[in-house]
């Protein structure tokens, strides 16, 4: 249902934001649930039950592209739908070509559902759906840019706040990387083979996966950051100077950083030695803006006594400080020689997936859901409070558990007797990691219960609300 102007005037085009915002809370459950079978089948490998569709190299892909894709993508259309309308004073540009990317990304993530536990996959990381898929992402893509920069072009006022910067980057190189990455030569309709070939390939797809994190699931996310955490501290963002300095910082620095992927491969060592560098770089931007968001906060600390959003909101910006130290640290070579191949590199990941995306995540959406149904707050408070208790005690074991385990796995690999034999096999590894495997699934457990618990309260907020139009203020009263 769109929208209808107000007595007052113009409304808000909400209902894109609407479908997203509630797609993203049920993808985030489904991806959250996979993991957990995934976890459990690393702890206990007979439970894929002979399967072939249900074993883990089918069901990992799955997890990750719908936790990246399905939770995290529906979240960023939500939010940059909802964020570009608010900032820019207008209405959503093409409302039904915005209706066209809701139902086009649902179908990429149903065919990706269907076609990664069949096997029909190109192999790369972040990007193993098939070039069919692919070619449907591509046209809801640039439909989705269409929309976004179609709002920011008929905005009211002049000034582009920065969260549509960083969007707007977002979108831009999502699209560079998706269309290089994925050059592929048919051969059927369900298989293809890359453009490239060698350490080419790897150099390409890693300056694609790396980056798919920095923009994906890290420029989009900053974008919420910096709408989300404003309006529910409501408080201005600390420094607007230090947000645009963060911008450019970030968006220059980590397009260089992915070779760091592949230190001690057949890259050209000045490669990796670039990508080294520039993920030590990194840190700056990356802390300036953590900093920036947390110290939105000064002369506010007591608001996060009472307030559960505000709690996912700072919390996030915290573990995306401490994955954004981690990271820079592993790409050194001496550190990544002990680290790579690990599940320290694991609880690196989740650190960031779960604890920065997926708490953001869950923070805005909380802000969101209730706005877009007539309410000012979700059906219940204390169920948000301990979603998130539960969510970070669940991310606490999980990363604790995959650091542990990644630092012995390492030094148990390195590990020779004076004639150079290894003291350890590869086996006995496998069974030293078991009890940090147990408690990784335990982690998972927590985390996918505090999933169902929002989804609960979704439904209860939904019910209980009314789909109103927001009126647009005028420009000379927003200002007022």
């Amino acid at each position: 249902m769109a929208a209808a102007p107000t007595a007052s005037g113009p409304a808000y085009e909400d209902t894109t934001v609407r479908w997203f915002a509630l797609a993203a809370v049920l993808w985030g459950v489904v991806g959250m649930l996979v993991g957990v079978v995934i976890a459990a089948q690393l702890t206990w490998p007979e439970l894929n039950f002979g399967i072939p569709w249900l074993s883990y190299g089918r069901l990992r892909p799955l997890h990750t592209n719908a936790v990246i894709f399905a939770f995290g993508g529906c979240a960023l259309f939500a939010t940059s739908y909802h964020v570009a309308q608010r900032t820019c004073q207008t209405r959503l540009f093409a409302p039904r070509l915005a209706l066209f990317t809701f139902w086009g990304w649902q179908a990429v993530i149903v065919l990706a559902a269907i076609s990664l536990p069949l096997g029909a996959t190109s192999g790369k990381e972040y990007a193993e759906l098939e070039w069919p898929i692919d070619l449907l992402i591509t046209v809801v893509w640039v439909a989705y840019a269409v929309v976004f920069f179609g709002t920011l072009g008929t905005r009211k006022v002049r000034h582009i706040y920065v969260a549509n910067w960083f969007f707007g980057a977002y979108i831009i190189a999502v699209a560079l990387l998706h269309i290089v990455n994925s050059a592929a030569m048919p051969v059927s309709i369900w298989k293809s083979y890359s453009a490239y070939a060698g350490v080419q390939d790897a150099m390409v797809q890693w300056w694609y996966g790396h980056n798919a994190v920095g923009f994906f699931l890290t420029a989009g996310f900053l974008g919420m950051m910096y709408y989300y955490i404003p309006k529910q501290a409501e408080r201005p963002v600390y420094s607007y100077r230090l947000s645009i300095v963060h911008f450019w910082a970030l968006i220059f620095t980590y397009m260089w950083a992915g070779p760091h992927h592949l230190h001690y491969t057949a890259l050209p060592d000045w490669a990796q030695s670039i990508g080294m560098i520039f993920s030590l770089v990194l840190l700056a931007p990356s802390w300036g803006g953590m900093i920036n968001g947390i110290m939105t906060l000064s002369g506010a600390w007591h608001k996060l006594r009472d307030d559960p959003i505000l709690k996912f909101l700072i919390v996030s910006l915290s573990f995306y400080g401490m994955s954004t130290f981690e990271g820079p640290m592993m790409s050194i070579k001496t550190v990544n020689a002990l680290s790579h191949y690990t599940d320290w590199t694991v609880g690196h990941v989740h650190s960031g997936a779960l604890g920065w995306v997926g708490l953001i995540t869950m923070g805005c959406l909380y802000h969101l859901i209730p706005r877009l149904y007539g309410k000012t707050e979700m059906f219940s408070k204390r169920a948000i409070e301990l979603h998130f208790w539960i969510a970070t005690i669940g991310i606490v074991l999980y990363i604790a558990a995959m650091w542990i385990a990644g630092v012995m796995q390492g030094l148990m690999w390195r590990a020779v007797n004076p004639d150079g034999t290894l003291v350890y096999s590869f086996v006995e590894s496998v069974k030293a990691t078991f009890p940090f495997y147990v408690i990784r699934l335990l982690g998972g457990l927590l985390y996918l219960g505090g999933m169902l618990l929002m989804a609960w309260n979704v439904v209860m907020t939904v019910r209980s609300g009314q789909v109103r139009a927001m009126p647009i203020p005028s420009v000379a009263a927003a200002h007022a």
